[in-house]
């Protein structure tokens, strides 16, 4: 049984059954490229304070280079930023190293609630570098226990492969956190790319 977390800022109440360390497999298969396998991933969100979740994930391919104990093949590291979507104030920091111009008022559960949108859900803004050089913007919603995201922009370095666009689904089911990726990368249009079934660890 998880306990969910007492001690997170009121902006994260709607994400915090997110919090933890979740580890399991996937399978990829993308769209007519030639390439079908299962992959092994740990996914971790945490917090630190502030008004957003830190996420962190790895992804290794299994199979062929395990039978042969040669290194696991790192298909993707990634880091960002999960929060909702509100409108910065005086009481928040930045831009940059700027502090707030403002004294800093508690936000609470009604603040939250006013944020809820006409769907029943909240809005929310993911934002993700990959290692690679990759950073991407996703926006969309979370409602209960589903997060439904799709990139507002993806930026990329010169010698970076194609990747245009991207959803990306996550829900919670059984205590696992299951998700399925969707992409537009290699020029072919957006296609079912990568899913997985995760278990929290810690």
């Amino acid at each position: 049984m998880f306990d969910l977390p007492t001690d997170l800022p009121a902006d994260l109440a709607p994400l915090s059954w997110l919090v933890g360390i979740w580890e399991g497999t996937g399978v990829i298969d993308y769209d007519d490229h030639a390439f079908t396998g299962e992959f092994s991933h740990r996914v971790s969100f945490s917090h630190d304070g502030g008004d957003y979740l830190n996420y962190s994930a790895s992804a290794w391919l299994q199979g062929a280079a395990a039978a042969d104990e040669a290194p696991a093949t790192l298909l993707v590291a990634e880091m960002g930023y999960w929060r909702l979507a509100r409108p910065a104030t005086d009481a928040d920091a930045g831009p940059g190293l700027l502090p707030p111009a403002a004294a800093a008022v508690p936000r609470t559960a009604d603040d939250v609630e006013a944020l809820r949108n006409p769907a029943g859900g909240f809005d929310i803004e993911v934002s993700l570098v990959h290692a690679d050089g990759v950073s991407e913007l996703y926006l969309g919603q979370i409602k209960g226990p589903r997060i439904d995201i799709a990139t507002d922009a993806v930026v990329r370095p010169a010698g970076a492969k194609t990747y245009a666009a991207a959803s990306r689904m996550y829900g919670l089911v059984d205590g696992h956190l299951l998700w399925a990726w969707d992409m537009a990368a290699l020029g072919r249009e957006l296609a079912a790319h990568a899913s997985a079934r995760l278990a929290r660890v810690e």
